[in-house]
């Protein structure tokens, strides 16, 4: 048969495969496209008023106003006070006031076109469940398997998330998770002390935005506690196992030595975080009340790529407490070692998973069964200087497991906080024994090592599908035939998945640093260069890199081939996300889908690339 004869045909074929491409793109947005928030901000509770201060007033500022117009131009006294040293970045300013004027000064602030937003301050506070604990006598190691604290046994609650599993999969890779409550135990200051079960743990950027300071210390006991879940030091022979090993935790005080801070600093402790790389923010605080302060925070948080995870709360309500119940947030409810939901979380519509939070609790409601609690190292309540292990109970301690979890999922280079929830939600497994409904389990009980592999191998295998497809498409338009074989599908497979089935072979060995590299595209390699905190930077998810290999083994011809496959693979890799938005293109600005654009036009770049490889 003639090249001109076998024209048609080749065209034909090539046709197809193209529609074929253009399908699966469409098919991909469809399935993976996060389902939306449902939540939506409440009125103020009437039964939350006690809790407003009314003595200080929020004004948020929009960006190009500044106090002294404000204090000038009202024409009344009011001075605003920077309430934690953010203000120049956050906007958000504290003025304290006569209550008897408060209304009359909230009305003619909102009528201000400088001003965004003008309310009462409110006081949050941990819930008397979580002001208590039961303590455990720590115990010599004796199961020389993995992990090997010798505590580990009565942590019941790390393995109803399938944390065995787990810890054989991924460690966090250094994700920054931004923990807002009493502060850690993390540093000798004053008279607070390292907890033991907390040294080797990297901590950044702390900040005490109670007393205005970049000391975050643990007075209290609640916040050590919380880190613990999430990243309790592993496998170290003493004290207990967290579920993230490798993160970095970002201490953030919000809370004081009695447990209680504002809406203010809470709000600015929000902001810090997604300005000082936090990918997941843990708050294990909450009231009944709402803020448009505070939600403002948390959408503000949500847009920068921050995952962000609340205590539902724990008044046996049938309604999410603030701010979990803001859009933006991931509100987790609480189960007991049975998984059954606790007799103190809060549930209804808004609950999107629930984790263990534990009971401490006898059947004559005495606090003696520090088995049924959450065990990790913390301070004694109160006392700074002692230590100890604690078990404690409250959707406070429920959580940290379901941050630590997004944590992992960060890790594997799903950065974009919808997605995250998303594979959370869809990885979630429904309770043994116990009636699911979602009003109380959400979309059921955070499973880890389902999450991991979701974010890992399940993407991977979309990936190296449209891979493939692409490659056909390619080979079937080029103008003459030429013997591609295993050189150019191995080239696709690096480029557009790695080795992404890794996981489910070898679990034990896919998180070895180059084994872990290897089970991800070519771009997605940012991982391991910079980071998760990096991931997505414009010049990895790019054309780049298949670029210059190609200008340096073009003279080799039997190079091309594999050349060819990697530009397909890496085209591939860049119009899954572009079209799946797992995480954001650095140094593309966010705006009119220009990071989906950058995208689209490097993959098309990269098909070009590809067809010059496979010239004769």
């Amino acid at each position: 048969m003639t090249d001109e004869q076998e024209a048609p045909k080749k065209s034909g074929s090539s046709t197809i495969l193209w529609l074929l491409v253009a399908l699966a793109i469409v098919l991909l947005w469809w399935f993976f496209r996060p389902e939306g928030s449902h939540k939506v901000a409440q009125p103020l509770d009437a039964d939350a008023t006690a809790a407003i201060d009314r003595s200080d007033i929020l004004v948020d500022l929009k960006d190009d106003a500044t106090p002294a117009a404000i204090e000038r131009d009202l024409g009344i006294q009011l001075t605003l006070v920077d309430n934690s040293g953010e203000a120049a970045a956050t906007k958000l300013y504290r003025a304290h006031v006569d209550p008897a004027r408060e209304d009359e000064l909230i009305d003619a602030l909102s009528k201000r076109s400088d001003v965004e937003i003008a309310e009462p301050d409110s006081i949050m506070a941990l819930s008397p469940e979580d002001m208590q604990a039961v303590q455990v006598e720590e115990t010599k190691p004796t199961d020389p398997g993995y992990p090997n604290d010798p505590l580990y046994g009565k942590q019941w609650h790390m393995r109803q998330i399938g944390m065995p599993q787990a810890w054989k999969l991924a460690d966090g890779n250094g994700v920054v998770v931004a923990v807002l409550d009493t502060g850690v135990g993390f540093e000798d200051y004053k008279n607070m002390h390292v907890l033991p079960d907390l040294k080797g743990i990297t901590f950044v950027d702390p900040y005490d935005f109670v007393g205005n300071s970049k000391h975050a210390g643990d007075d209290h006991g609640h916040g050590s506690h919380v880190t613990g879940t999430i990243a309790q030091v592993t496998n170290n022979g003493i004290g207990v196992a967290g579920v993230a090993r490798n993160v970095k935790i970002m201490p953030l005080k919000v809370l004081s030595a009695s447990g209680s801070g504002s809406v203010a600093g809470i709000a600015d402790a929000i902001r810090f975080a997604a300005d000082h790389g936090a990918k997941v923010i843990n708050m294990s605080l909450g009231g009944a009340f709402p803020s448009r302060v505070l939600k403002k925070a948390v959408e503000y948080a949500h847009a920068k790529g921050v995952t962000v995870v609340c205590a539902a709360g724990n008044e046996s309500r049938g309604k999410v407490g603030y701010p979990a119940a803001y859009p933006g947030a991931v509100a987790v409810s609480a189960t007991q070692e049975d998984e059954a939901i606790t007799f103190y979380s809060n549930t209804g519509k808004d609950v999107d998973i629930a984790g263990p939070g534990g009971n401490t609790r006898d059947s004559s409601g005495g606090r003696n069964n520090p088995d049924g609690g959450v065990l990790q190292n913390t301070i004694v309540i109160g006392n700074p200087k002692e230590d100890g292990y604690f078990a404690f109970m409250g959707t406070s301690m429920a959580s940290p497991h379901v941050a630590g979890v997004a944590a992992l999922v960060v890790g594997e280079g799903v950065t974009n906080p919808d997605e995250v929830e998303q594979i959370l939600k869809d990885s979630a497994r429904k309770p043994k024994n116990q009636q699911y409904t979602a009003v109380k389990y959400g979309a059921g009980i955070v499973d880890a090592p389902a999450a991991i592999l979701k974010a890992r191998a399940e993407t991977g295998g979309f990936q190296f599908g449209l891979g493939l497809l692409l490659a056909g498409a390619v080979a079937a338009s080029t103008r003459k035939r030429i013997k591609l074989g295993a050189g150019y599908l191995a080239g696709t497979l690096v480029g557009a998945s790695g080795l992404f089935f890794l996981p489910y072979i070898f679990p034990s060995l896919s998180s070895a640093p180059a084994l872990y590299t290897l089970t991800h595209g070519l771009p997605s390699w940012d991982l391991s260069v910079l980071g998760p905190t990096g991931h997505g930077n414009a010049l990895f998810f790019s054309a780049l890199v298949p670029l210059v290999l190609l200008a340096v083994g073009y003279g080799f011809p039997k190079a091309r081939p594999v050349l060819a496959g990697l530009a397909v693979g890496v085209a591939a890799h860049l119009a899954f996300f572009a079209v799946v938005p797992m995480t954001a293109v650095h140094y593309v600005p966010a705006v009119f889908g220009l990071g989906a654009i950058w995208l689209a036009v490097n993959a098309i770049a990269c098909v070009g690339i590809a067809r010059m490889a496979l010239r004769r």
